[in-house]
């Protein structure tokens, strides 16, 4: 339900994209739908145009592993997108389309943070999706810090876990174990320009690896967020250890429940796999019968045919929140 409207675009759009095309006076031009006056010219102008002849001039060429914002993103991937679209054209029917093994080779400086959570530091990153790999490096080092192969990395923009506007967690997979780094660029172009080329270097391992899959299958697999994070307590196998705190990730594509100790952690403490409810798997809102706590909060049991995870949420909205995410889980195909 747009409320808004470009009258130099002729396009409509919601309120929160009518703020990022007010900082961009040169080439879009706001008005409220409801509250200003519309001149019969800008009317006629808006007939002539609309939202469908936007998209089909400056959406003409976009690359199948672009990313393309939803309303729900952080700030900076919605920006990076009006302005590629309008201010940069990047999308224009040029006759040229962008190969993703080119476009998924990059290298530059990105500020990361170091161990033990101390502070970011400036690394170089090299991406090279011919040779499907991801490398950074130390000041003090010629040889890579690690190599990351294509195969298992992931991105995803995290605002508000690693407290930068421009802040993207990179994950991947190391001698078994998910490691997890923590990066941002000053510049909001630079970092979804790393973003979208991380994502070509993967629909281009994707794309090679895969040839006879349907594209529309392999989009949703470039890269993925996390449908759940946040704290929970859990308890050992034994379910009578002491209730700990961590901060748990819900991967709903890999199927995977991860926890770490702090939320910017490396390195996972572990992870437990979410199969279907047909293989034994199931959600509960009570405790084992054999299991009792102190504490009176709500709880969550989770059974797998191997073992009962049992968790403690904060309040109920919390319990909630986390069995509808699990039970989605379990219940996907």
């Amino acid at each position: 339900d747009p409320e808004w409207a470009s009258y130099k675009l002729g396009i409509f759009i919601c309120l929160n994209c009518s703020g990022i095309h007010r900082n961009l006076p040169e080439i879009s031009r706001v008005k409220s739908l409801r509250l200003d006056f519309w001149e019969s010219n800008l009317i006629e102008f808006m007939k002539n145009h609309g939202n469908l002849w936007a998209k089909a001039k400056y959406e003409a060429k976009v690359p199948p592993f672009y990313y393309i914002p939803k309303s729900h993103d952080c700030m900076v991937l919605r920006q990076q997108w009006i302005r590629a679209k309008y201010e940069r054209g990047e999308f224009l029917d040029t006759g040229v389309c962008q190969d993703p093994c080119s476009a998924g080779s990059r290298e530059g400086c990105l500020w990361k943070l170091g161990k033990g959570r101390r502070q970011f530091q400036k690394r170089r990153f090299l991406l090279s999706a011919r040779e499907g790999v991801m490398k950074y490096y130390t000041k003090e080092s010629k040889d890579p810090k690690a190599i990351i192969s294509v195969e298992t990395l992931n991105a995803m923009f995290q605002v508000e876990k690693i407290g930068h506007i421009h802040g993207l967690q990179i994950t991947y997979i190391t001698d078994g174990q998910t490691r997890n780094l923590f990066v941002y660029h000053e510049s909001g172009k630079e970092i979804v320009d790393w973003f979208n080329a991380i994502r070509a270097a993967r629909y281009h391992y994707l794309r090679t690896t895969f040839p006879s899959v349907p594209e529309p299958e392999l989009i949703p697999r470039i890269t993925r967020n996390f449908v759940k994070e946040g704290y929970m307590e859990k308890t050992g196998p034994k379910q009578k250890e002491a209730f700990k705190v961590r901060w748990f990730c819900l991967d709903s594509q890999e199927r995977n429940l991860t926890y770490f100790k702090n939320p910017l952690d490396a390195f996972a403490q572990g992870q437990v796999f979410i199969g279907r409810r047909d293989e034994g798997y199931e959600v509960r809102d009570y405790l084992p019968q054999r299991v009792w706590v102190k504490k009176n909060k709500p709880m969550i049991t989770l059974v797998t045919p191997v073992r009962e995870f049992v968790f403690i949420c904060e309040n109920d909205r919390k319990q909630r929140e986390w069995m509808d995410a699990l039970n989605g889980v379990i219940t996907q195909l």
